[in-house]
């Protein structure tokens, strides 16, 4: 086994780096300037494969680990992505009140001497406390939601209104650890010890 101990992370996004500089590894961001296009035409877990892929596809590889990562909520089949505005997290944040939604976050990564890349989509269920208008407005206003699938982030605020979680927590964090790990050493390569 090789040990990997720099990555490249294609994402902006501050809970990805969080997660992966905890494994140990040193992290160099640079952003994938995909813009996450809609795609009607694919269920929510094909998206989040396909952003994931294409976010991959952007980024230079120049003979070090590349990662790239997208999280898609998926609420009867319909994936709801970043809310536009205030008005539009409050929107979503109803929907999932009270309901049971599925969390998927695929990952693509490009690894040195492996002409491929490798990755997979790893799904949680979660569910949501009935939720009165007061606490989606108190959220809302934290301006949390904002840049996130589904309108919240279940390692802060959003904690209080999950009921529970069938699965991996990091998936709905935004980045499958677990999975992750597996996939390295499946390809011959570790984390830092």
């Amino acid at each position: 086994m090789k040990v990997l101990d720099r990555v490249v992370l294609a994402s902006g996004s501050p809970r990805r780096l969080e997660l992966l500089r905890s494994l140990g590894f040193a992290v160099t961001v640079t952003s994938s300037g995909y813009d996450e296009p809609p795609m009607p035409h694919l269920r929510p877990v094909e998206l989040a494969a396909a952003h994931a892929a294409a976010k991959l596809a952007s980024v230079p590889r120049d003979g070090v680990a590349v990662i790239a990562s997208d999280t898609v909520v998926d609420l009867d089949g319909a994936a709801l992505g970043k809310p536009v505005d205030a008005d539009d997290a409050t929107r979503i944040l109803r929907a999932l009140s009270g309901r049971e939604h599925v969390v998927h976050t695929a990952y693509a990564v490009a690894l040195p001497g492996i002409a491929a890349p490798v990755g997979e989509v790893a799904s949680t269920r979660v569910r949501f406390h009935a939720l009165s208008d007061d606490e989606i407005a108190e959220y809302v206003a934290t301006g949390e939601p904002m840049d996130k699938a589904g309108a919240y982030g279940i390692q802060g605020r959003a904690s209080a209104l999950v009921a529970g979680i069938d699965g991996d927590f990091y998936t709905v964090m935004g980045f499958p650890l677990g999975g992750f790990v597996r996939t390295l050493r499946a390809n011959g390569f570790v984390p830092p010890s």
